[in-house]
């Protein structure tokens, strides 16, 4: 029997904001049954959460899946460390460029694919300065007045 496509993607609204996307990357995730029914929900967040290296495995830190409503006493702690699937030619690369000053990983995207699995877009970031983040925001307006001139 075939899925129907997914309408869930949780984005990380910030992380343009914040930082420069450099290489960007999808990974597996690896959920308990609770969490990956939460998710299907749309009940989860990416906003405060980051990716780091757990001997030599990426782990996402502090993203929030919210308990399943029809769980038992086996429902999931919401803020638990979930283990990231990338192939190993992936990690190692990631691994060598987060050893580098001012780059991180962070979450941009959590969707669920075709197939009902969970899948979270990594990217490889540097924070952006206070001056970046005006020329962000400038750009933006900028967009949106050429937008409504020639929508009006």
């Amino acid at each position: 029997m075939p899925r129907l496509k997914s309408e869930i993607k949780i984005k990380n609204k910030k992380a343009e904001y914040q930082f420069f996307l450099i290489d960007r990357y999808t990974a597996g995730l690896v959920l308990t049954g609770s969490e990956i029914k939460s998710v299907r929900e749309g009940k989860a967040s990416i906003n405060e959460s980051f990716c780091v290296f757990l001997q030599n495995e990426l782990f996402i830190k502090n993203m929030y899946i919210a308990e399943y409503t029809h769980g038992s006493a086996f429902n999931h702690q919401p803020r638990r460390d979930r283990k990231l699937l990338l192939t190993r030619r992936e990690l190692r690369r990631l691994q060598d460029k987060v050893k580098e000053k001012g780059l991180t990983i962070i979450p941009v995207l959590l969707f669920i694919d075709d197939k009902g699995r969970a899948k979270l877009e990594i990217a490889l970031a540097k924070g952006k300065k206070l001056y970046d983040k005006r020329e962000a925001l400038k750009e933006k307006d900028l967009k949106r007045q050429m937008q409504s001139r020639y929508a009006g």
